[in-house]
């Protein structure tokens, strides 16, 4: 029983550690970006849009159990509008941040 209770908890701590991984890379891929990322109608620049992201990621933390959850509550939708957040790229199809984020976390998995 306690081998059982263990491991859970080691499983537990991995995942976690997993998405703090991905999570901070998802920022920071955010924070370095030269395209636009639209708000509520306000572009904003990849470091000013990092910012507003961790600032949600922290609000809803203890809602956050998986690296999907923190696209899902910090970096998809203004909680205020409901609008969805758009990532403007030069010379590329404007993109929900949801798609934008879920396809570099895919890429990021893939290597790691």
């Amino acid at each position: 029983m306690i081998k059982i209770l263990c491991s859970i908890v080691l499983l537990f701590s991995i995942s976690s550690h997993a998405n703090t991984i991905e999570i901070n890379h998802l920022i920071e891929f955010v924070s370095l970006t030269s395209c636009s990322y639209e708000r509520n109608g306000d572009l904003h620049t990849g470091p000013e849009a990092a910012k507003h992201i961790q600032k949600k990621y922290q609000y809803y933390k203890d809602d956050i159990n998986s690296t999907e959850d923190f696209i899902k509550y910090a970096a998809t939708k203004s909680s205020i509008s409901g609008d969805a957040y758009r990532i403007i790229c030069p010379n590329q199809e404007i993109l929900d941040s949801k798609t934008w984020l879920t396809k570099e976390l895919m890429e990021f998995r893939s290597k790691h």
